[in-house]
């Protein structure tokens, strides 16, 4: 597949508390589900719509052979797939949405295969774009640039092929790997129908109550006060994933085995490098990481143990990093979760305000979960003429209020960038997605620590910064080191089961918790429940430097003035722009070193040394 297609393949595929009440919004009702008729009307429209843009992509090889014939010609070409491609990724955030609403109902899980067999054939359609822009050659794609403005928005992304020449194939070669982006895809809809329909998910009594232990139903019980429920509520879970830990693990050895076919057929020397050249990060980045990470693993080891002092145990199992560590009892409505996150956000200025009020308050968020809904939470938008989606699985505790407006910075972030910048330039990289997202976050909780009016309050607040830092960096860098040893097992030619899954991932849970936090060894299947290890390569390790440049965004907007917030918001509106990287280094914060990682350990520390000081 061209880097040009792939690029746009990838849009195609992107794809104040009280205690002890609860808090209840004073804002009128806010819709809880998602309007797709701003979409399309109907499904049928859908069907249509498809139907048209399939008959029109072989259209595109009118275009082949003519690139260098003139800057006329290639800004003909590309604005031909840039328009079939804007097309096309309407069409896949309606299946992507509507399959994701209940992903038991066969017709809407139809309709999402299409959409991803689309998604092939347009990458087969355009796969002689990127052999051909190298067969023109630097000089004269210079040329025309210059000699023609309206090729301003493709620059980026012409430049950006010729970067990656190296990792370019034939035409031949672009049409093979294209047609096999879809069968390449089963890992993820294997897994999705495993763990939506299949698994038997037991039932249990948690805090008095019937409990359904889903993936929905494991996150909002594993918080239960009582400790018995809690370990019950891990044991039960983690063994309803042991009698599929065979299937499972084959799909992720396809998964991975895909990923590493991809590597090795562009010439790339692992499947690593492969993941951080598209958006042209250093691999130093990812393996600084995890080595700071590990590094910065006594700090993790203290705060469990402050954590146990708090919860007044004896000893530290893994079942007990979910409960709160203080007596707040506080409930975060939908209506209070965004009140809160309007004040929250107001250091980001009127302007990040007043359209943030604007977009929370429109049916474009799926809220809450049900029977069949995809777990998890996310934002899809890559409708660019229409406006972001969201899917949330809300839980009225603090955790949904943060991931409301993680969820939000996401969409701000989609907002920003499609309003500054062109189609083909708005869709930014996960690099600095999970940035946006983020900085939400850490000024949400800055926001509670600021507001709270007691001391259980605002130990509770400084607890989730510590938990911001042991979920988004230790965890999901965790997770990074996860999927490296799994991809290295399978580059050497070894064999990768769920059961050698399942150890890897063990070793991992008891390195980063240490000595000193119990962990059973069925939680070793915990791997199989992050849906990103199936779905996307090299993915999760975003997050953890996502939080570590949103540390420091957020110390500059809440320490500095409108220059801090304007450079931050800059970065926002970048888009797709420039190299992610890049962006954020303009913007202040220095991703290639490993200062950023230090500092936010720093500070990790000295929110430790505050919490350590209030309780005695």
């Amino acid at each position: 597949m061209t880097d040009l297609s792939r690029r746009a393949a990838l849009l195609l595929a992107a794809a104040a508390a009280v205690a002890p009440s609860a808090v209840q919004g004073a804002e009128p009702a806010l819709p809880t589900v998602w309007d797709l008729t701003h979409l399309y009307p109907t499904p049928a429209a859908w069907d249509a719509e498809r139907a048209d843009l399939e008959q029109a992509l072989p259209s595109l090889a009118t275009h082949k052979g003519r690139l260098g014939e003139s800057a006329a010609t290639l800004k003909a070409a590309l604005q031909a797939i840039s328009d079939l491609n804007r097309r096309g990724a309407r069409l896949f955030v309606y299946a992507t949405l509507k399959g994701d609403e209940d992903l038991q109902v066969a017709a809407d899980q139809e309709r999402r295969q299409l959409a991803q067999a689309l998604v092939a054939k347009f990458g087969e359609a355009t796969a002689w774009v990127n052999p051909e822009v190298l067969k023109v050659g630097r000089e004269k794609i210079e040329a025309f640039l210059a000699a023609d403005p309206g090729l301003a928005k493709f620059r980026f992304g012409l430049m950006d092929t010729l970067r990656q020449a190296p990792h370019t194939l034939d035409e031949l070669g672009e049409a093979l790997l294209a047609a096999a982006g879809n069968p390449l895809n089963g890992p993820r809809t294997i897994r999705a129908q495993l763990v939506a329909s299949d698994i038997p998910w037991p039932t249990i009594q948690v805090a008095g109550e019937q409990v359904r232990l889903d993936q929905q139903g494991y996150t909002r019980a594993r918080a239960t006060a009582d400790r018995t429920e809690r370990k019950k509520v891990f044991d039960t879970f983690f063994t309803a994933f042991r009698g599929f830990e065979s299937s499972l693990g084959s799909a992720l050895a396809s998964k991975v085995d895909g990923d590493v076919f991809n590597a090795r057929a562009r010439k790339y020397p692992s499947s690593l490098a492969a993941a951080v050249d598209g958006p042209n990060i250093p691999e130093a980045v990812y393996r600084t990481l995890i080595a700071e990470a590990n590094r910065g693993l006594p700090i993790l080891h203290r705060y469990f143990d402050l954590r146990r002092r708090l919860l007044g145990l004896p000893d530290m199992g893994y079942w007990d990093l979910y409960p709160p560590v203080t007596k707040l009892d506080a409930k975060f409505d939908v209506a209070a979760s965004r009140k809160l996150s309007l004040e929250a956000m107001k250091p980001l200025g009127p302007e990040y305000g007043a359209a943030f009020a604007d977009a929370t308050a429109k049916p474009w968020v799926h809220v809450y979960p049900s029977r069949g809904k995809r777990g998890g939470a996310y934002v899809f938008g890559a409708a660019y003429d229409v406006h972001p989606y969201m899917l949330l699985n809300h839980t009225d505790n603090y955790e949904g209020l943060s991931t409301y407006a993680h969820e939000w910075g996401h969409a701000m972030h989609t907002l920003l960038a499609q309003k500054a910048q062109p189609f083909e330039l708005a869709g930014y990289p996960t690099f600095t997605a999970e940035v946006a997202s983020t900085v939400n976050e850490q000024l949400l909780v800055a926001h509670m620590v600021k507001t709270a009016k007691t001391k259980p309050e605002k130990l509770f607040y400084l607890d989730r910064v510590c938990e911001m830092m042991r979920a988004t960096f230790y965890r999901q860098t965790m997770f990074a080191e996860f999927e490296l040893a799994v991809h290295e097992v399978a580059e050497k030619g070894e064999a990768l089961s769920g059961k050698r899954a399942s150890a890897i991932y063990l070793d991992l849970l008891k390195r980063y918790h240490g000595p000193n936090v119990r962990i059973e060894d069925v939680y070793g299947l915990e791997w199989a429940l992050p849906g990103h290890f199936f779905d996307y390569n090299f993915y999760v390790y975003q997050y953890a430097t996502s939080v570590t440049a949103a540390s420091a965004f957020a110390e500059r907007i809440l320490g500095g003035g409108a220059k801090e917030r304007d450079a931050y918001l800059g970065a926002l509106k970048a888009g797709g722009s420039d190299y992610p990287v890049d962006v954020l280094k303009r913007a202040g914060v220095d991703m290639t070193t490993p200062e950023p990682f230090r500092a936010m350990l720093r500070k990790f520390e000295t929110t430790l040394g505050e919490m350590e000081k209030l309780i005695g």
